[in-house]
Formats: structure tokens, C-alpha cells, sequence
């Protein structure tokens, strides 16, 4: 018998679900993941003890499911497209939403979805079902972006003056929950990201600064919930930043997520990026 205590783990896409799921058998729980349907990645249910697939908008079917494999306290990551649904209410009637679900996204949150606001209210509703969303970082600190220069390569007087300049753009822009990254050249704003995410948000920076040269500002202030929505960079970041002539990204300490510390810092090093971490 399988005596560990049971943990949560609601999947969206991409690496960081997998990271999770180790951290949180390294800290010796049983994971029970509930994978969101069209999101999750095929191969996460081998990483996990439990593993059922629910429907993005079947908040009830989630806490369910959590509470049949034991948990009561879940950590909620990965990528999911909300503008499959947010923004197209009779397209998203085919993904079978729960009442919960149609009230929370299209009456109660109808004039402002942000998407601080959006998973705010999502927590709210699963802790009135008897699951309580924690600290996405806490099962995976080995991973999170900490103060200083993160790479060999250091970045040149021009660029620091551009690191300087973008931060507390970076941090206001954080405080409206408007986006979580800035792109700066030459001490103006070259591109801001917004619902189309950081990768479209890097391709349009290098399209509009010809030349390269431009700098990556990425992070969350300390008031940003920990519980969802952390800011994270994975190595096609990085070959997204090279390939559209950025030179430098700052982070966040403490607050973005380096997928796979270490290949992240390696890419950056092969390609020439300096990554440096300052505190929020």
C-alpha cells in the first residue's frame, strides 16, 4: 500500500507540468494529475501515480477527481490557450463546460479577463470545492532564476543601460497585469507582450529592430501570486531570443522559472545571450 501523502497537479502544456511532478515525488507525494484535455502533453502520465483526463472548463470534474486519489491541495501549471475559449463562446461549447465554469468566465469575470484576475477567480472557486491552489515554485526551486550575472558571458555598459531602463517598465506593466515582458533598445520600448505570449512577442521585437541588439526584460513583481500564471523560460526561448537578435535577458529572481536550469544557462552561453537576475 501506497502510504505517501497525495498531492495535486492540474496540466496544461509544455515542460514545466513534468518538472513538478518530480519535485513533488522528490518531496515525497503521490501525484495525482488531472490533465487538461488538448493541453497536457502525452507523455506526463507516466510521470505521475494518477493521472485522468478533464475537460479545460469542468472545474467541478477537477476537484472530483483530485479528491477521489486523496489530495486536497494542488499545483496548477502549464499551458493553456485561453483565447480558445475566452474569446469564442459558442466555439467553447464543444468543450462541454461545467455551470461553475460558464458563470466564472462569462458573467462573473465578463468585463475584465486578465489573467491574474482570470486564475484568481478559478482558485477562489476550486477552494469552495475543497482544493486549495499553493505556491507553484515550491516543489521546483532549484529551477527559479536567482540574482546576478546567470551566465559567462556578461553584458556590455549599453546594455546594462537598457537592463536599468526596462526594469521598472517591467514591473509597472506587472502591477496592471498587462504582460510579463518587455522588450528595449537603445533606451526605448521596442515591443511589449500581451495575450499573444513571449515567443510572438520576441519574433515581433526582432522584426522591429532591425539589426538585433535588444534586450529581454521577463519577471513578476512580489506582490504576483505565486500560485499561478509564474513567468517561465525554457531553451527555445532562448533560440527565440538568438534567432531574433536579442543580446541580453533579465529575469526575475526567485520569481521566473528556468525550465531545466542548467540547459537554459547553456544555451544562453552557446548563443551568445547574457542572462541576469535581479531582484524584484
Amino acid at each position: 500500500m501506497d502510504d505517501r501523502p497525495a498531492i495535486g497537479l492540474i496540466a496544461g502544456g509544455g515542460r514545466l507540468p513534468f518538472l513538478q511532478a518530480a519535485g513533488m515525488r522528490a518531496a515525497g507525494f503521490r501525484v495525482v494529475c488531472v490533465g487538461l484535455e488538448g493541453q497536457y502533453d502525452d507523455d506526463l502520465p507516466g510521470c505521475c501515480d494518477a493521472f485522468a483526463v478533464v475537460g479545460v472548463l469542468q472545474l467541478g470534474r477537477w476537484a472530483r477527481v483530485l479528491r477521489r486519489g486523496g489530495a486536497s491541495r494542488a499545483v496548477m501549471v502549464g499551458k493553456v490557450e485561453k483565447s480558445q475559449f475566452l474569446y469564442h463562446p459558442l466555439a467553447c461549447l464543444r468543450l462541454l463546460p461545467s455551470w461553475r465554469a460558464v458563470k466564472l468566465f462569462f458573467w462573473d469575470m465578463r468585463r475584465d479577463k486578465r489573467t491574474q484576475g482570470m486564475l484568481g477567480a478559478v482558485a477562489a472557486e476550486l477552494d469552495k470545492i475543497g482544493i486549495e491552489l499553493v505556491d507553484t515554485t515550491q516543489y521546483i526551486p532549484e529551477h527559479l532564476a536567482t540574482e546576478g550575472v546567470l551566465t559567462r558571458r556578461e553584458p556590455t555598459a549599453a546594455q546594462r543601460r537598457d537592463i536599468d531602463f526596462a526594469w521598472p517598465i517591467l514591473m509597472r506593466m506587472n502591477d496592471l497585469d498587462i504582460g510579463q515582458a518587455v522588450a528595449v533598445k537603445g533606451g526605448d520600448v521596442v515591443a511589449v507582450e500581451a495575450i499573444e505570449g513571449t515567443d510572438a512577442m520576441i519574433a515581433r521585437a526582432g522584426e522591429l529592430s532591425r539589426g538585433g541588439g535588444w534586450v529581454l526584460a521577463k519577471g513578476a513583481p512580489p506582490s504576483k501570486d505565486p500560485r499561478f500564471d509564474v513567468p517561465t523560460v525554457g531553451v527555445q526561448t532562448i533560440e527565440n531570443l538568438a534567432a531574433a537578435g536579442a543580446v541580453a535577458l533579465v529575469v526575475a529572481a526567485g520569481k521566473v522559472i528556468l525550465l531545466d536550469r542548467p540547459e537554459v544557462l547553456a544555451a544562453a552561453d552557446r548563443l551568445g545571450i547574457a542572462v541576469v537576475g535581479i531582484a524584484p
